[in-house]
């Protein structure tokens, strides 16, 4: 029975592997078995390269991030990691991936501030327009909306002032409709200094604003 069972499992196993032959096809033509089982079998190791090459491309890249932002975010300026931080930097400037000590030192961030813009229409009404404002979404929209905080403060430094431009034609975009356009966009930049207390507390001041460039929209910036 064992034999039997043996023998009749290795002839499915061909007949499954073997063509069946067309009377309409020259025999020359069917397919030979020996061959079409090398094939196959090519093929197969050939797919078996396929994950061996995901998993070294996901681990190439998790290794090659790992390296550069621990040399670029470790406060040491002995080598190699200014040479490293020399060779990221494009990367990680297009990537956003860059991160300053001066967060927390030697000179935090001064004050609580944000920017928003008011946004003149060409009917004459107006509204006023902010990038999202952490304190004000919740935990799951701060994990989402927290690059925007990041490019609030960039953005209110004056040696930055050449992104101006570019934020206000992105603002007009966004607010615009083809029967009533933005015509006038004013970057506005409200703050308020956190200034140290005898005490040792931190006390911050009444919200003031600076205008930081009124920019007439032009056509061809809706585009």
């Amino acid at each position: 029975m064992i034999i039997y069972f043996c023998y009749y499992r290795y002839c499915s196993r061909v007949t499954r592997l073997r063509p069946v032959p067309d009377p309409n096809v020259p025999a020359k033509r069917h397919y030979n078995l020996p061959v079409q089982m090398k094939v196959d079998q090519e093929k197969r190791n050939h797919r078996k390269w396929l994950p061996k090459a995901s998993i070294l491309a996901i681990n190439l890249f998790l290794i090659f991030h790992i390296v550069a932002i621990t040399c670029w975010s470790v406060p040491f300026n002995f080598p190699p990691f200014p040479q490293c931080r020399k060779l990221v930097r494009p990367y990680f400037l297009w990537a956003g991936l860059f991160q300053a000590w001066d967060m927390f030192a030697p000179t935090p961030w001064p004050a609580n501030s944000y920017v928003e813009a008011t946004v003149i229409y060409k009917d004459g009404s107006r509204t006023t327009w902010s990038f999202p404002r952490m304190e004000q979404l919740s935990l799951t929209d701060r994990y989402f909306e927290e690059r925007y905080r990041k490019f609030s403060e960039v953005i209110q430094i004056d040696d930055n002032d050449a992104l101006w431009p570019d934020v206000a034609r992105h603002i007009a975009r966004l607010n615009s409709t083809p029967s009533n356009p933005a015509k006038t966009i004013i970057l506005i930049r409200w703050y308020s200094l956190i200034i140290p207390r005898p005490d040792g507390s931190y006390q911050p001041e009444p919200w003031d604003r600076h205008v930081l460039l009124g920019y007439g929209v032009r056509p061809e910036d809706l585009q």
